[in-house]
């Protein structure tokens, strides 16, 4: 039997929040609002949970999912590098709608899928996402539904497509749902827009340099494409769209529910480049595990 707590409620939110880390420790799945749909997440690390998860959808080790933090520490455990062009992306445009792949750590101990050796990697800017996420560390999350149907966009069509395969629904109330996060390439030699989303391509390109697809497969220095994960967006559930993948699950959120976590202000954005600073001096990233 699942349990179910509304997040509008302080009570009932700190207790979902409790529920939630003890779920996803015991290999359980868990529904949490973003700032895009509902998203239904595994612990990252847990290769039977996230195989539950797969299940779950009706969907195979093809389509991993992605992966959401809730500090950049986090990100930077699970990744190779940042680069000075994702330093820069994430101190412009995390938390928020923007998701980037990277070559993941192979350092790491984990299996999503079929990855290839690449991690898609996201901080959702929703209250309730980000302090599930300062408990449990990176969650493996996808959109909240059944493959071949629209990600749900309140608690109520979570519950409706995935039933008591969640141990626990966190009830933020409703998401936006109609537009999902961008997503940039930066494994090869040049950053990849694979899917215009909420961050317009014109806005990243006064941060970084981008190519649309046709212009990067026409490089022949870059490197072969990325798997393209299974996010929490709309368009995932029906595959790619020319170059624009379908990765629209692990970015679900509430409309009017983007406050920051109290005590976090450094993760907005104003601060992020401290976090960055201090990692390249030489301070060793914080475990994807011990992320608070």
């Amino acid at each position: 039997m699942s349990a179910r707590f509304d997040c509008a409620d302080p009570k009932q939110l700190e207790e979902g929040l409790q529920e939630a880390q003890a779920a996803l420790r015991r290999g359980q799945l868990v529904v949490l609002p973003t700032d895009t749909v509902y998203g239904v997440a595994a612990e990252a690390f847990d290769p039977v949970a996230v195989d539950h998860l797969l299940a779950a959808k009706g969907r195979g080790r093809n389509m991993p999912p992605p992966v959401l933090v809730g500090t950049v520490r986090a990100a930077i455990a699970l990744v190779q590098d940042l680069g000075e062009m994702g330093k820069d992306l994430i101190e412009e445009f995390w938390p928020g709608g923007l998701t980037l792949i990277f070559k993941s750590s192979p350092t790491l101990v984990w299996d999503l899928g079929e990855t290839k050796g690449t991690v898609a990697v996201r901080m959702p800017l929703h209250a309730v996402a980000l302090s599930l996420l300062k408990k449990t560390g990176p969650l493996a999350v996808s959109s909240a539904n059944t493959s071949g149907q629209p990600p749900a966009t309140t608690a109520d069509e979570a519950v409706a497509q995935l039933g008591d395969s969640v141990a626990v629904y966190l009830d933020g109330g409703s998401c936006p749902g109609d537009v999902p996060s961008t997503i940039v390439d930066l494994t090869g030699s040049v950053p990849r827009l694979l899917r215009a989303g909420v961050i317009s391509p014109d806005r990243l390109r006064e941060v970084i340099p981008l190519a649309e697809a046709d212009e990067y497969l026409a490089d022949p220095a870059v490197r072969p494409d990325p798997v393209i994960p299974d996010e929490t967006d709309e368009p995932d559930e029906t595959g790619p769209a020319d170059s624009a993948p379908g990765t629209g699950e692990d970015e679900p959120g509430a409309a009017g529910s983007v406050a920051t976590v109290p005590g976090e202000a450094d993760e907005t954005g104003g601060a992020v480049a401290s976090e960055l600073t201090a990692d390249e001096n030489g301070a060793a990233p914080e475990a994807p595990g011990q992320v608070l």
